[in-house]
This record gives structure tokens, C-alpha cells and sequence, in this order.
């Protein structure tokens, strides 16, 4: 036991701690569990003075289901001026009923006036709203769908909309509850803060912790969510860039995206450049910008966002995601299948449809259309038609981008070379995908001497034909893998497997996976 006078009070992601006086960061991170991946950085935000909830528009709801943001409306009412007065009374407030269009947290006192007769409201939008005209029985009342309805609303109608999190708030039954209400200001504008990953930096009393940011992808965007998801698939998000509204990761820069979502990018939007230079590099708006035809909202943060603003360049963050990415290709089928299970997804098999059928496949492709569906269709291949690869990343790490890009390894945990010739001890592959019209591959790791059977070579720039790659049955000392001069062939890897390569043919398709460090 320990005297309380020696402990001090934080707040890690939104929720309070104590700690003994002195602890450090990493104290706050073991105590609380907080998600944080190694070497990302932490942001810490210690207040200074009275925060006044009319600075702010925005507010957090946290309720027994998770946290959703509402932004209040522009114009003045009574509905405001209520709310800035009062909101923190509705922090513990139980669900009095719900239904498909409105759910209704209450009741509790107010001084609402109603009106009576039908309004229409807009989906996910927020009211006072006194039950039978009486203000002693006043509820907050949240639109889930467009409705017309009497609810006993004030005649301004509804007074605030929710922009983020709004899975959270159609999730909420008769068992749930508000938990809490809070305003969220500008870090900017009450106090000091860093972002460090120094996890022995010593924590002060009333310090708020930040150790991820949480998006959630949009539905109108499956395709930006898979980009979302493939650049973050370690994740992190990595600060390649900061400016006064954004922050971004360049780390698929050069790939083309479709425009889905136009969107307004308000602070916390995740969004993807589509066209022109910079196509690829994911965005999060640390502030409000207009919406624009090159950029394509993907997602949300919703939770964390602080973070964003308080990264520096060269850092990375922790990044959660919701809805989880369902990347089944890689798992046999009978993986596969297990975990759609506990998502009430069916599974229809193809190709080959053993259990240990190895997946190359999934239609549809993208994460959203397989949980709108609730279906999806697995195509697998005998796992003797799988081959096995170790890849050089230290000592081709350019190469090797390239190479992910064109297989699609940077989005899928499988790669796809089509055979374009095969001869004597050689066989060339040609990607499908173009990478090097984006990708340089510029001269690395080329061979010394000798090449080694086995060993993956792709052509660089210093020929005509950048991008080929090769593997050799049988040593050599004069031509690299793809038939090329030493000089002109790049070393990225080698085949572990190579007596499956024996029966390839010109058109067939070798599929690729990297050989996993537990098997090494």
C-alpha cells in the first residue's frame, strides 16, 4: 500500500488513471493497456487554466457502447444555449427508448418549449425534446434515419449532428447509457503539449496521454478503405510530412485510387490523393478544409485525433481501425472460413476447395462490399502450386518496393506473377501490375562474380526491359536471372521452393508468399 498523497491523477486516451508521483509513460501505458505499437510516438497535453466549453463545437459522447462526436450548429437557439449550460448534467443518462428512426436518452428537467405537430429531421442529428409538452420530462432525443415525427421538439428543430462514430450510436439498445459528455478543444488553445517516444518521459499530475488514433473507414469509400488499410497494414501511420491542416503518409505514393467519396474534410478526415502527382499519399486533416475532386474521403478519426495535431515529422503513430480489414487470401480455407464464422459472413468455395486449399482470392475484394453482402467467395489452389520466397529487405529495399507494388504484395499477402517465357534453366515473369512507370529502380544489390540458383533478379533502369523479373535453375556466372548483364539485374530475393517452378509454362501464373519468420 502506498499513501494517496504520493499519487497522481492522468487521463490516457480519455480515460482516468492513478499513478504513483514519478511514473513514466511507459507506467501509464502497462497500468492502462492503452494500444501503442513500439518506437510510435505518444502526444501529452498538460492544461493549462479553465477550458470553456463555449470555445468549442465540437463534443465527445461516450456511452457503454464506445464514443461518437457530435459538432453543434452555426446557428444561435435556445437549444445552444442550453447545452453549453448544461450539457455536463447529461452525462449519466440511460436509454428511455429507441427505435428505428430516434433514440431517446432521459428523462431530466429542462425549461424546453415545445411546439407541437410534425417535423421532419435528418439522419443522425440531436433535439431537446419534452415528451407530452411537459418540460419535466425532457429527453435528448438522436435521429438514426430521415423521419417526419412529433417528439415535442422546440421549434428551432435540432441543434447539433453527429460526425463521427455513428456506428456507435445505431449499436445503442435499452440497455445502454450515456457515460459521459466532453467538449473537445483546440489542444493549441489550453496548454502545452509534445509528442515524444521517449516511454521514461516522467508524467505530471493531470496530464492527458495520447497513444493512438482510431479511424473509422467510411462505407461509401471500400476501395479507399483497402488503401487505408494496406498503408497502415503495420499499424502505424507514418508522419512522411506536416503542414497547419494535415498531416500524411507517402508510403504508396505513385498509386492510383478511385475517387469515391466527395466529402467535406473537416478536421479528423482521412482522405486519399487520386489523380496527378502525389496520387496514393493518405491524408488526416488536423483541420477543416473544403471538399476537393482530387481528394476522396476514405474515413474518420474518431478518437485520438489530438495525436495528429501533435506529430512531428519523421514520427509514426499507432493507428486501430474499424470495421478490421477481412484479408482472407494467405489462410487455407478452413481458416478462412472460421473466422468468417464469428462474422456471419458465408463463405463459398472455388477452385481448389479442400480444406487446405491455400486462397489467392476473395470476390469481393474490398472489406465493406464483404460485410454488405455478408457473402464472399474464396478461390483456392493446391498448396503445391504455392511458392514459398525470402525477400532481401536490407539489402534491396528500393527493388523490393517496386517488386510489392507490381505483384500487389503491398495490398495482399499473396503475389501474382504471370510466366511470360520459360527457356533452358530460366524463367521470366511480367507482372500485370505497371509499377515501374511509378516506381525507380535504379541500380541495388546487383550480383558479384556469380548468381546463385534460385535467387530472384528484376531488371533495372540500366535497360530496356526495367521490370522483368527472372529466376535461374542452375548457377551462373554471366547473366543475371532475367537473362540481363550483371549490371543491368537488381538481386531481391530467393525462391525456397524451387522444385515447384518444374512444370511451369508460359501463361501460367506462379503465386508468391513470404516465407514467415517462425518458419525460418
Amino acid at each position: 500500500m502506498f499513501d494517496t498523497s504520493d499519487e497522481i491523477k492522468v487521463e490516457i486516451n480519455g480515460y482516468e488513471i492513478k499513478l504513483l508521483e514519478g511514473s513514466t509513460l511507459e507506467d501509464a501505458i502497462k497500468v492502462s493497456n492503452a494500444p501503442h505499437r513500439k518506437g510510435t510516438a505518444v502526444g501529452i497535453l498538460i492544461e493549462k487554466g479553465d477550458r470553456k466549453a463555449q470555445s468549442s463545437r465540437e463534443y465527445t459522447v461516450r456511452t457503454s457502447k464506445g464514443d461518437f462526436k457530435i459538432e453543434l450548429h452555426d446557428t444561435p437557439s435556445l437549444s445552444l444555449e442550453r447545452w453549453f449550460s448544461d450539457y455536463e448534467k447529461y452525462s449519466d443518462l440511460a436509454v428511455r427508448w429507441v427505435s428505428r428512426d430516434a433514440i431517446a436518452f432521459g428523462p431530466f428537467v429542462s425549461d424546453t418549449e415545445s411546439v407541437r405537430g410534425n417535423m421532419e429531421f435528418k439522419a443522425f442529428e440531436l433535439m431537446f425534446a419534452a415528451g407530452g409538452g411537459d418540460p419535466d420530462n425532457t429527453h435528448l432525443i438522436f435521429s438514426r434515419d430521415r423521419h417526419i415525427a412529433e417528439y415535442g421538439a422546440p421549434e428551432e428543430g435540432t441543434f447539433a449532428k453527429v460526425i463521427s462514430g455513428k456506428h456507435v450510436l445505431l449499436d445503442l439498445n435499452k440497455n445502454d447509457r450515456i457515460l459521459g459528455i466532453e467538449p473537445f478543444v483546440e489542444w493549441e488553445k489550453i496548454g502545452e503539449h509534445i509528442s515524444t517516444t521517449d516511454l521514461s518521459t516522467i508524467i505530471e499530475d493531470g496530464a492527458k496521454i495520447f497513444t493512438y488514433v482510431e479511424v473509422e473507414l467510411d462505407p461509401e469509400a471500400p476501395e479507399g478503405a483497402e488503401h487505408f488499410y494496406a498503408v497502415t497494414r503495420d499499424g502505424t501511420f507514418n508522419v512522411d510530412f506536416v503542414s497547419t491542416s494535415f498531416i500524411s503518409d507517402h508510403r504508396f505514393q505513385g498509386e492510383l485510387v478511385a475517387y469515391e467519396n466527395f466529402e467535406s474534410r473537416s478536421a479528423g478526415s482521412v482522405f486519399v490523393r487520386t489523380v496527378g502527382y502525389g496520387s496514393g499519399k493518405l491524408f488526416i486533416a488536423t483541420d477543416d478544409r473544403t471538399s476537393t475532386i482530387m481528394h476522396s474521403v476514405v474515413g474518420h478519426v474518431v478518437k485520438g485525433l489530438q495525436l495528429a495535431k501533435m506529430a512531428k515529422t519523421g514520427q509514426r503513430i499507432t493507428v486501430e481501425k474499424s470495421p478490421h480489414s477481412i484479408m482472407l487470401p494467405g489462410m487455407n480455407h478452413l481458416e478462412a472460413e472460421n473466422e468468417m464464422d464469428a462474422l456471419g459472413i458465408e463463405v463459398v468455395r472455388e477452385g481448389y476447395v479442400g480444406d487446405d486449399g491455400f486462397i489467392v482470392s476473395q470476390a469481393p475484394e474490398t472489406t465493406m462490399d464483404i460485410l454488405i453482402q455478408g457473402k464472399v467467395v474464396l478461390t483456392g489452389v493446391d498448396p503445391d502450386h504455392l511458392v514459398k520466397i525470402e525477400l532481401y529487405d536490407d539489402l534491396a529495399q528500393k527493388t523490393l518496393d517496386f517488386f510489392r507494388h507490381a505483384t500487389e504484395m503491398q495490398y495482399k499477402p499473396v503475389g501474382v506473377l504471370p510466366v511470360l517465357m520459360t527457356y533452358e534453366n530460366t524463367y521470366i515473369f511480367k507482372a500485370e501490375k505497371e509499377a515501374e512507370k511509378y516506381k525507380e529502380i535504379l541500380p541495388e544489390n546487383t550480383p558479384q562474380g556469380k548468381v546463385v540458383a534460385g535467387e530472384i533478379g528484376v531488371t533495372n533502369q540500366a535497360a530496356k526491359r526495367a521490370g522483368m523479373v527472372g529466376v535461374k535453375a542452375e548457377d551462373s556466372d554471366l547473366f543475371g536471372p532475367t537473362g540481363e548483364k550483371f549490371a543491368n539485374t537488381n538481386i531481391i530475393g530467393r525462391i525456397l521452393e524451387m522444385d515447384k517452378l518444374k512444370n511451369l509454362k508460359d501463361g501460367d501464373i506462379m503465386y508468391v508468399v513470404e516465407n514467415s519468420k517462425e518458419e525460418e
